[in-house]
């Protein structure tokens, strides 16, 4: 049996396909009493709350055409925010002299997080800079120590 984001998946690539957005990130989640189906989509320079609507409308039909969710959920589809997480080699990559926040499944030199600016990402290893104080320090993070990664943003 196919589990709920990987059926979600299938249904939600050929629609933001058709309309030249990319999928970020699909959560199924228990919040409360209520289960939340969420389908973060983005494109370059970001996508509007028309684009989320006719996504939303359309992969709704395609989940009540294939039920694979047999309880009662809220469908939720919106950008990643700000912050947005970086899920694949091809996120990171393209995401290079941005600020990030990674937090380790490991420590590397004593810490499980870093938050600085990516660097490099070759041979499988990100390089991030950061400060301590006011020194600035350089970790590399081999790929499959990262627990989580995601954009983080600076004031």
């Amino acid at each position: 049996m196919t589990s709920v984001i990987e059926t979600t998946e299938q249904l939600v690539n050929p629609i933001l396909e058709q309309n030249g957005l990319e999928l970020v990130d699909i959560e199924y989640v228990k919040e409360g009493k209520n289960w939340f189906l969420r389908v973060y989509i983005d494109k370059p320079g970001g996508v509007d709350i028309a684009e989320c609507g006719l996504v939303s409308e359309q992969l709704s039909e395609k989940l009540d055409e294939t039920d694979p969710i047999k309880a009662a959920y809220f469908l939720e589809v919106s950008s990643p925010g700000a912050e947005r997480p970086l899920k694949t080699k091809a996120a990171i990559e393209a995401n290079i002299n941005k600020n990030v926040y990674v937090t380790l499944y490991a420590p590397i030199d004593g810490e499980k997080e870093y938050e600085g600016i990516l660097t490099n990402f070759e041979n499988d290893c990100l390089t991030i800079e950061y400060k301590v104080k006011t020194t600035k320090k350089q970790v590399e993070i081999p790929y499959e120590k990262v627990a989580k990664a995601r954009l983080a943003v600076t004031f």
